[in-house]
């Protein structure tokens, strides 16, 4: 008996501890406590902070603009026609920096960097210079000289009547009909007068045997033989006073046109002026001894040079018409030389 009670108790505890150890309460299959989920260890490199990549922009330099300075002296004036430091009359044909090209006595170009403008309202251009004489008188007196002196006093004459006057030739050198030609062209004055003395005539006359040539082509045409007429008018009335002269002339003197075989204006100083009043003046006889004597006076010269400054100032200020127009004589035999280029010497400039 009492091993089966030992027995007995055994087994109870036995179960028991089965029991506790397979289940717990309500009977319910013990379930393991749920893991803790893995941890990923995510390891994040240590962010390096770059310095932002500095693009250095170089200040904006604003460039001064080139600076072209304004040219100066001749080049800076609008002057279509200049004297040189010399002295000399030249037409500007363009500017070249703070120069200007000009146009030679002898038709060149050249380069002048001084000089003064000039304007006028007549060019009076004295006739021939240089190696080109002219007519020559019985005694030696040329053209040439005569032709300037009596030019400087119908300047001065003009310019104390209030009109300016630019010269074509201002001494004593050859200029060619054109380069005579563009100062007038580049000027465009009111009137223009090429002074002359003549030679070779037909014979005697009673009074002076004043000639004047005016233009029959362009439209300056009627007003140039208005011109002509009045130099021809004022030139007789000084000259006639001169008693004792035997006076010899053209059969045809007076104011007059003459025809080249094309039709155009035969005196190329007179063909390269159209489109401006213009008169070619022979004053007289320099081939005549008595009449080369009377012109080598200074104050002869002094009348002639005045006589023509009131013609012109009588055309520039007056519709008077002027007298002594002939119809001139068929003419075959070329006019005396002149104008030309050959061996020309160009005078300095500056």
């Amino acid at each position: 008996m009492t091993d089966n009670r030992w027995r007995t108790a055994a087994l109870a505890l036995v179960f028991t501890l089965v029991a506790g150890a397979c289940g717990g309460g309500g009977g319910e299959s013990a379930k393991p406590p749920p893991e803790e989920p893995a941890t990923t260890s995510t390891t994040v490199p240590e962010t390096t902070t770059e310095p932002p990549t500095t693009t250095t922009i170089p200040p904006t330099t604003t460039a001064a603009p080139t600076t072209v300075a304004p040219p100066t002296g001749l080049a800076a004036t609008d002057a279509k026609v200049a004297l040189s430091p010399t002295g000399i009359v030249v037409p500007i044909i363009r500017k070249q920096g703070d120069a200007v090209v000009v146009g030679t006595p002898c038709g060149r170009e050249a380069t002048m960097t001084k000089g003064t403008p000039l304007t006028g309202t007549v060019v009076l251009d004295a006739g021939h210079g240089g190696r080109e004489p002219g007519a020559v008188g019985p005694a030696g007196l040329t053209e040439k000289a005569l032709n300037m002196a009596v030019t400087d006093y119908a300047k001065a004459a003009l310019e104390a009547a209030g009109h300016g006057v630019v010269l074509t030739r201002t001494k004593d050198y050859r200029i060619s009909l054109g380069a005579r030609g563009n100062i007038v062209t580049a000027l465009k004055p009111r009137a223009f007068v090429s002074i002359h003395h003549n030679a070779e005539p037909d014979g005697p006359r009673p009074t002076p045997g004043v000639e004047t040539y005016y233009q029959t082509v362009g439209s300056s045409a009627a007003e140039s033989k208005r011109l002509a007429g009045l130099i021809y008018e004022e030139a007789v009335k000084a000259l006639s006073p001169y008693q004792g002269v035997a006076w010899v002339a053209d059969n045809d003197a007076g104011a007059k046109y003459r025809k080249s075989s094309t039709g155009n204006d035969y005196y190329g100083i007179i063909r390269r002026t159209q489109g401006t009043p213009g008169v070619l003046a022979e004053l007289g006889f320099i081939s005549n001894p008595p009449e080369e004597a009377l012109y080598a006076k200074p104050e002869v010269q002094k009348v002639e040079g005045e006589a023509v400054a009131r013609a012109i100032v009588r055309f520039l200020t007056t519709k008077d018409p002027g007298s002594g127009f002939v119809e001139p004589y068929p003419r075959e035999t070329p006019a005396g030389g002149g104008g030309g280029v050959d061996n020309c010497e160009d005078p300095a400039l500056e």
